[in-house]
């Protein structure tokens, strides 16, 4: 049932307006006092306020300013005897949903009320539309199986509703961008756009005109005006990936957007007011960066209202499984049906992913992809998830394995490894590794490395 609420100093005319409007079984209340009708919208919440324009002891436009204070999901609908084209803009831009011009019939009231029923009714729908739409982009998006991310989303879901500056930390690839869309996609900004902004890709000297815009004639090259991201943004999110990359200059402008919530064109002289919730990501130690004066310290601050802190893949293995799961049917569906063999599944879980969720997600749509059969073995993965085992029994690092060393480096410390705690037993060194005897001789004179065996043979045997 639509409650209503109609002050109109004429007791006729709010009295009649309320008898019939009861009869359609609308919930309605009257008063012929502005300021007892703003008692009562503080007290209950109506759905629709019917205001008199014109009144000695408040005016409509008077009223609409603070009900909207009280209880800014109320409808407005201002009635006025005064009709003109400077009242009635006057009322909408103030936040007004439609006038009325006295006197008016009845039906065409009902009509207006049918309407806003209508549009509620929308209102309510989306809205729980976006929050199951939210809800389910964070569910699918953000694999929450550890504890440690079901506290991330915990966190995030909470902050989504206010408008709070949000820094998102964490190695890349462990899914910054993802959370961010999942934040925007809660709040109620969420029928606006994001602007996805990686200030890493953008060079320096391009930077401010893509965040800000710019006028024509502004430098060489700018022939026409242009909007920036953050004009794009109006009345949504930005999501500013690698913040620290922002050059100092730059940076004072940033500060001036969340300080005033202002920017201000390349070349023009004039700033103008935008209404931008900002979400930024780094996987830099931004404290570090003030310290040395390459980050300013206010702006820091008030980036970092709300930081989250996503940790790293290898931290949040109980997330490894479902997230193989997730990215092998996204793959399968454009590939064809895969599944992993028992050998393939069991290495990944081992694996430690320095590059995180997005190296997972490379790995599994690398297997797909380059299998031939339905079942991906381990020969389908990609090298430095096959080696894994063997680098990290020769005491290379993850990272080091796929960034400072060469493969055949690694494979060469696998082998003397694996020999050296088999004392030199080529067997059970075959077996440890993975591969048959002859495998391993057929790579030990690949890599020069007999003669090096000889000679730790040699000493074995004088030292017993």
């Amino acid at each position: 049932m639509t409650s209503l609420l109609i002050i109109d100093d004429e007791e006729k005319m709010s009295g009649v307006l309320a008898r019939m409007l009861s009869r359609d079984g609308y919930d309605v209340e009257s008063t012929t006092s502005p300021g007892k009708g703003l008692e009562m919208l503080a007290a209950k919440t109506f759905d629709v306020l019917l205001c008199d324009l014109r009144m000695p002891e408040l005016s409509g436009i008077d009223v609409l300013d603070r009900a909207r204070r009280i209880s800014p999901d109320t409808d407005f609908v201002v009635m006025t005897a005064y009709a003109s084209v400077q009242t009635a803009v006057e009322a909408m831009k103030r936040g007004a949903i439609d006038y009325l011009i006295k006197p008016f019939p009845v039906d065409e009231l009902k009509l207006l009320l049918k309407r806003i029923e209508e549009t509620r009714s929308l209102k309510e729908e989306n809205q729980r539309l976006r929050e199951v739409i939210g809800q389910k982009f964070s569910i699918e998006n953000m694999i929450a199986t550890s504890k440690q991310m079901e506290d991330v989303l915990s966190r995030a879901r909470r902050v989504a509703a206010s408008n709070a500056s949000v820094l998102l930390r964490g190695e890349s690839g462990t899914g910054k961008e993802v959370l961010a869309k999942a934040i925007h996609n809660l709040s109620a900004r969420a029928n606006r756009t994001i602007v996805m902004v990686n200030c890493g890709a953008i060079p320096e000297n391009l930077l401010e005109s893509e965040l800000f815009g710019h006028i024509k004639g502004s430098f060489t090259g700018a022939i026409e005006n242009r909007k920036g991201m953050f004009e794009t943004a109006n009345g949504g999110t930005i999501f500013l990936d690698e913040i620290g990359e922002v050059p100092l200059h730059l940076q004072v402008k940033l500060l001036r957007v969340l300080q005033e919530g202002e920017i201000q064109r390349v070349g023009e002289s004039t700033p103008q007011k935008v209404d931008v919730r900002i979400i930024a990501a780094t996987n830099r130690n931004l404290e570090e960066e003030v310290a040395r004066g390459q980050f300013r310290q206010d702006l820091y601050y008030r980036l970092n209202v709300i930081p989250i802190h996503l940790p790293p893949l290898r931290d949040r293995r109980d997330d490894i499984a479902p997230l193989i799961e997730h990215f092998l049917a996204k793959y399968s569906v454009r590939q064809g049906a895969k599944r992993l063999s028992p050998d393939a599944f069991n290495l990944l879980l081992k694996y430690d992913y320095p590059g995180n969720i997005r190296e997972l997600e490379n790995a599994i749509e690398h297997a797909v992809v380059l299998s031939e059969r339905e079942t991906i073995h381990v020969t389908d993965l990609p090298l430095q998830v096959q080696n894994f085992e063997w680098a990290r029994d020769a005491g290379v690092s993850p990272t080091a394995s796929t960034e400072a060393m060469h493969l055949d480096e690694i494979e060469k410390r696998c082998i003397l490894s694996a020999l050296e705690k088999t004392r030199y037993n080529h067997t059970r060194a075959a077996q440890h590794l993975g591969i048959t005897r002859r495998t391993l001789g057929y790579r030990i004179q690949k890599y020069g490395l007999q003669d090096l065996v000889d000679e730790n043979i040699k000493k074995l045997r004088e030292s017993s």
